[in-house]
């Protein structure tokens, strides 16, 4: 077993595992540790536990050190100068008339590359953009494109539930959301109403999916012959959270009526209504919307000494 802290470099990050390296380390202290990329300043947001070799990134990083008052005014400054940065940086697109979107600029601690993360519809040729910056600041600049699930967690906002983005206060990295989320969810297939701010599907389909798997496994599908109090019915609709179920139900005198019940009410048989045809077909909905199923961030990166 190997001993390991997570770090947090940015609010609602990824977490990176480090090799604590002896040092007393607590969850919540400030620690800069060694990067891919450099000396980094970070947030200890995993205490130290024990995993074994399968589950970590090799070779592990060591913590350098916990952070000290000197490096917390050298983490301070970084992000004054990276607020400069940012407004050069929008100054030379502009001159150079560039077809791209500044969104957030980053220095690395030791103040060894500077980052400047962008969004655009397509590719850019920054060369001229990456020399003149390169010139200004003296250090290596990485110029990195950005999808737009990535734009809306840096920037944040306030989602359609009235809250703040889960991808900017928690969601440490983006999942796959499917369209099939959305059904078994029982949510309008509506583009408006189950996309964020990016304009993806919203990342909480992903993580409330579990809880609607679990419950779905005793719900009866829409068309399925049950059996009720009042006699065979048809289910025409699913409240899968409340667990019940809305039955269409033919009584002795050979009208039809609906009943809504719980699932344990019912049992459920092996027969499909022949005659049951859904309102309509929901995919139908999504042809031709393009954009609302999930697809790859596109990252490309200029770096120059």
């Amino acid at each position: 077993m190997i001993t390991v802290v997570g770090v947090r470099f940015k609010k609602a990050g990824k977490i990176y595992y480090f090799d604590p390296d002896g040092l007393d380390i607590n969850k919540d202290d400030y620690v800069v540790v060694e990067t891919a990329r450099g000396i980094e300043f970070g947030n200890v947001t995993v205490g130290p536990k024990q995993v074994t070799e399968d589950e970590i990134v090799s070779p592990l990083k060591k913590v350098l050190r916990v952070a000290g008052e000197e490096d917390f005014i050298i983490h301070q400054n970084n992000k004054e100068k990276a607020k400069k940065a940012f407004k050069i940086c929008q100054e030379k697109i502009e001159e150079h008339g560039l077809e791209m979107k500044l969104i957030d600029v980053e220095y690395t601690f030791d103040n060894n590359k500077v980052i400047f993360y962008f969004t655009a519809d397509g590719r850019v040729d920054f060369r001229e953009l990456v020399r003149d910056l390169a010139a200004i600041f003296k250090t290596r600049i990485e110029l990195r494109q950005i999808g737009v699930r990535d734009e809306a967690k840096m920037i944040g906002g306030l989602g359609p539930c009235g809250k703040p983005i889960c991808c900017a206060t928690f969601l440490g990295e983006f999942e796959p959301v499917s369209i099939k989320m959305a059904k078994e969810q029982s949510l309008s297939l509506n583009p408006a109403k189950i996309s964020g701010l990016c304009g993806r599907l919203m990342c909480c389909l992903k993580f409330e999916q579990d809880t609607y798997e679990k419950l779905l496994e005793n719900m009866p599908a829409i068309g399925s012959i049950v059996l009720t109090p009042e006699g065979k019915g048809t289910v025409v609709e699913t409240f899968t959270l409340l667990q019940m179920v809305k039955v269409k139900v033919k009584l002795e005198d050979d009208t039809d009526e609906l009943f809504n019940y719980k699932v344990d009410e019912i049992i459920l048989t092996d027969e499909k209504d022949p005659n049951y045809v859904p309102v309509s077909d929901e995919e139908e909905y999504l042809e031709g919307i393009e954009g609302i199923e999930e697809i790859d961030e596109i990252d490309e990166i200029g770096d120059l000494e």
